[in-house]
């Protein structure tokens, strides 16, 4: 399935020069939901991920059915302030600014292997930001995985430079 097709494109948001692309339409399509999950449960399925840590808010809606699918742990990684008890927290710029991200401090630790995931990665500064909470948390980020990658905006080359790899299921 080419997720290209579905996927919008929304030019000048949020702001002029910006092509922002929206994977709401692919949730309007069972199939589609069905095939992101099932490709990389797949991926996935046999790997040695003991956790899977997601971004606040659209990799929740993938990463929760996976976590469901493969018998997993679901981690979250959160906008500041959202998160209840004790939490860690990031700083980190992106496309449009600086902003934070937080983890509860028990979310995991020594011996966690996580697969983080997001919808998409573009410069990299949510992923290496949320890669940086769990390491500090004492777990390793042995796999990102997206349903996009935006490669020339160099986000999935910084968090493999990271030393850890990157896989998308599609790519603009």
């Amino acid at each position: 399935m080419d997720l290209r097709k579905i996927i919008r494109a929304e030019e000048d948001w949020p702001e002029a020069g910006v092509t922002f692309r929206d994977i709401t339409p692919l949730f309007k399509q069972p199939e589609a939901l069905q095939y992101m999950v099932d490709t990389l449960c797949e991926r996935f399925q046999a790997s040695a991920i003991t956790h899977i840590a997601c971004i606040d808010a659209r990799g929740f809606l993938v990463a929760s059915v996976m976590a469901y699918k493969l018998g997993l742990p679901l981690l979250l990684v959160r906008k500041q302030g959202k998160l209840p008890g004790s939490c860690i927290k990031q700083d980190y710029t992106l496309e449009y600014g600086t902003t934070s991200v937080e983890m509860q401090v028990d979310a995991c630790g020594d011996g966690d292997k996580i697969l983080l995931f997001d919808d998409l990665i573009a410069t990299g500064g949510t992923l290496l930001a949320a890669i940086n909470l769990i390491r500090r948390l004492g777990a390793e980020v042995v796999d990102v995985a997206a349903i996009v990658d935006l490669p020339a905006l160099g986000g999935s080359h910084k968090v493999e430079a990271s030393g850890v790899p990157c896989f998308s299921l599609c790519a603009y």
